[in-house]
């Protein structure tokens, strides 16, 4: 039986991001691996495919075990091939003639549409990108499949096949993937590792299973330290008596066995161990309040593609102080261009006709790439001359944020995705608005970052319009939800109709 073995594995990276990770990958495999930003998910995959050496511990693979790592960006090199080429050079070169017909199985298996089979890659959609290395990575006939972060920029339509393909894949072959998106785990996991500094922890179970078991988990450790801190504390006050009777009566055997329980204590204190706690940094929003009810009035709207093709039509929309509005649609429908739309008509001096705007409103925007960040300042630049907070308290929100000194002073452009995500959040929240538009927010936010901006948004009553393809997230948040559907937008009672849909 294949199978991939980790002993005593660790990486330090300053700081260790995990340690002594025990942990066996074999036949039928489903593994979901969970962690904060930065807390090692891709370094441990890049361990696994046998890009980077573990700083402690030893990786085992059976005799000729083939592993396919699927990394989040495309490599610069497959950006001006053809969706076909790409599969195609996968292919060992002696073998390309003769297994060509393998490109054209793999491409129908994933339901690629013929006119993008011979698109260059750098001219496809960041999903369908993905939707490629996936099958580049397939088509090699792994015996371990890595998955980091997969559905990024998916679309629900890819994201449901995705989900479907992975639970219908042709052999037994494990996979393992990193993902934030909490359905996705749960649809296509059956184990899940908690990736931790101290001590890793895995369950035979989906994610929300798994994660009930970790909090239980959790709540025990913390009870047994502070169990364990008690008796220390009872030792030392008997080691501490013990200690004055000697003093005073001159007995020696009273300060010996002092000693020695002082010393229990002491052992006794190592084995307390902290209870682990996420530290993602802090995603907080405000509500600078407005006494308006309705914020943004739209009649006989029509919303059109770039190039001037008209997608829908909206003949009357309010949005009224405390609505959370999901705009929903199929990829393509305008979501997007209708958000865009919405961002123009907010920030115009005089708005545009057919859209008006409570002159109270206050803006908080969030493009789901984070264009609105300058790529050439740095991220305590960028805060220090937006919101004028001065040095000492810019840096100091900033770490809230999760961000160290050395990170504040990078160039926007080369903090990871995640990391950009944060920033465009903290920045949304210095910003003080009363009404929300965004787009995408969750794109690279771990669970703790999602979990906590459902709160805020929640906690805040904020006002806002939101396009997302997290359904936990979108459940979580939403009071009204507006779909796009053949050419108009109209309201529906929630999403799930429209997923079933998006399935077929």
């Amino acid at each position: 039986m294949t199978s991939l073995n980790l002993r005593n594995v660790g990486i330090v990276a300053h700081t260790p991001l995990f340690q002594n990770l025990n942990l066996v990958i074999g036949e039928g495999d489903r593994l979901g691996l969970v962690a904060a930003n930065g807390a090692g998910k891709s370094t441990l995959l890049k361990c696994l495919a046998g890009l980077v050496e573990p700083t402690h511990g030893d990786i085992v693979r059976s005799r000729g075990l083939r592993v396919a790592l699927v990394e989040q960006d495309v490599p610069a090199g497959l950006l001006d091939l053809s969706f076909h080429d790409v599969l195609h050079q996968a292919i060992p070169v002696d073998e390309r003639v003769a297994q060509e017909w393998r490109v054209d199985m793999v491409l129908d298996e994933f339901d690629t549409p013929a006119d993008l089979r011979r698109l260059p890659m750098r001219a496809l959609s960041g999903g369908w990108q993905r939707l490629a290395l996936i099958a580049r990575a397939w088509i090699t006939e792994p015996d371990i499949l890595l998955l980091d972060e997969p559905t990024n920029h998916l679309d629900l339509e890819k994201l449901f096949k995705l989900e479907a393909w992975i639970n219908t894949a042709g052999y037994t072959a494990p996979i393992v993937v990193a993902s934030h998106d909490r359905d996705f785990l749960d649809a296509c996991t059956s184990k899940t590792l908690f990736l931790r500094p101290e001590e890793s922890i895995s369950f035979a179970y989906p994610y929300r299973r798994a994660r009930d078991l970790l909090e239980a988990h959790d709540a025990s450790a913390q009870a047994q330290r502070e169990k364990t801190l008690r008796e220390v504390k009872r030792l030392r006050q008997s080691a501490q008596e013990l200690r004055n009777v000697g003093i005073n009566s001159g007995s020696e055997a009273a300060q010996i066995k002092s000693a020695q329980i002082k010393r229990r204590a002491e052992a006794l204190e190592q084995t307390a161990r902290s209870v682990h706690k996420e530290r993602t940094g802090e995603i907080r929003l405000g509500n600078r309040g407005t006494h308006a009810r309705v914020l943004v009035a739209l009649e006989n709207v029509t919303v059109h593609t770039p190039d001037a093709r008209k997608l829908f039509t909206i003949p009357k929309l309010e949005v009224a102080q405390g609505d959370r509005i999901v705009v929903l649609g199929r990829n393509g429908a305008g979501k997007s261009q209708l958000v865009q739309l919405l961002h123009r008509a907010m920030r115009l001096p005089d708005g545009l006709p057919s859209i008006r705007v409570s002159p109270s409103l206050a803006l908080g925007y969030v493009d789901q790439d984070m264009r609105q960040l300058p790529d050439k300042a740095t991220a305590h630049d960028f805060i220090l001359s937006q919101f004028r907070l001065g040095d000492q308290r810019s840096r100091a929100v900033l770490a809230e944020a999760g961000f160290s000194i050395e990170r504040q002073g990078l160039p926007i452009a080369r903090l990871s995705p995640g990391q950009k995500a944060r920033l465009g959040l903290l920045a949304l929240r210095l910003s003080e608005p009363n009404f929300y538009l965004m787009d995408e927010p969750t794109n690279h936010v771990d669970i703790p970052g999602r979990e906590q901006l459902e709160s805020e948004i929640l906690d805040a009553e904020a006002t806002c319009i939101v396009v997302s393809h997290d359904r936990s997230f979108v459940t979580a948040i939403g009071t009204r939800f507006l779909l796009i559907d053949k050419g108009r937008l109209r309201e529906i009672d929630g999403p799930e109709a429209f997923y079933k849909s998006v399935i077929g």
